[in-house]
């Protein structure tokens, strides 16, 4: 893809994020945000309460929104070259039970960068020429948008990278995704992650869950673990599919696969920090 013509792989974070109800169930809820529950679903789920389905039923959708979701794992996944001229492919995640230490891990480590954008792209004052990239699946529509809000919401700092509110798409260079690649001007042009990838012969990342389980899997089976594995696995997917709008592919089978475990699931924050 021309488009890629200046994109620096050693210069990609690969990201994926995994959200769930902000609550255990829709009882849970702090009082006040029962009556904004409904007046959200009346506008966003009208169809579903027409067909018979209640408010507390809909509440295990609540991780898809920001303002009603948590985020407890991202997971990141970047190129490094080796001394032998081969390539290193490392993957690390922060997670944990406490969101506002597991945003405040990553965007500390995301403060370090600043974004990629010449000159023509000025409005987004902290960019420049050598900054740096991020890629993830539906990023524009989903993850990144998400990170900022709840950024917003627990009171942190937006990293430069993520401090995009105002500007217009076409001015933001270095927030790459995968999904939007794939529409080439076509808005109907949505793929999910399993499907693109198997289009380019990748083996699917979703083996062993899908994003419709995420939320029961950590507040009912409390594998927090399992989900962090899952999350990992997008974001390789998600390289390997770069690779090949890069026409890079070729590169795959001789990258060094480099994975920091995830110290588990323990109570309280349990944040893991890329170093």
């Amino acid at each position: 893809m021309h488009l890629l013509r200046h994109v620096d792989l050693a210069r990609i974070f690969f990201v994926d994020i995994e959200t769930v109800p902000g609550h255990a169930s829709h009882a849970e809820l702090p009082g006040p945000h029962h009556a904004l529950w409904e007046q959200f679903c009346t506008q966003r789920h009208a169809k579903e309460l027409a067909e018979g389905q209640t408010h507390a039923e809909l509440f295990a959708r609540g991780g898809l929104y920001a303002e009603f979701g948590k985020v407890v794992c991202i997971s990141v996944g970047f190129f490094r070259p080796l001394k032998d001229d081969t390539l290193e492919f490392r993957t690390k995640s922060f997670a944990g039970h406490d969101e506002p230490a597991v945003l405040r891990g990553f965007g500390q480590f995301l403060q370090r960068y600043a974004p990629y954008g010449p000159a023509r792209y000025a409005k987004l004052e902290t960019a420049g020429p050598d900054g740096y990239f991020l890629c993830a699946h539906n990023g524009r529509e989903f993850d990144y948008g998400y990170l900022g809000r709840r950024l917003l919401i627990g009171g942190l700092g937006l990293p430069p990278m993520l401090d995009v509110a105002g500007h217009r798409p076409w001015d933001l260079p270095h927030l790459l995704d995968t999904m939007d690649f794939w529409k080439f001007g076509d808005s109907k042009g949505h793929i999910t992650l399993p499907l693109l990838a198997g289009v380019f012969g990748i083996p699917s990342p979703k083996t062993d869950l899908d994003g419709a389980r995420v939320g029961h899997t950590y507040w009912v089976e409390k594998d927090l673990a399992r989900i962090v594995a899952y999350c990992e696995q997008d974001v390789v997917a998600t390289a390997r599919v770069y690779l090949h709008y890069a026409g890079q592919q070729a590169l795959w089978p001789a990258v060094q696969l480099t994975h920091t475990p995830w110290p588990g699931a323990a109570p309280g924050p349990a944040v893991l920090r890329i170093a």
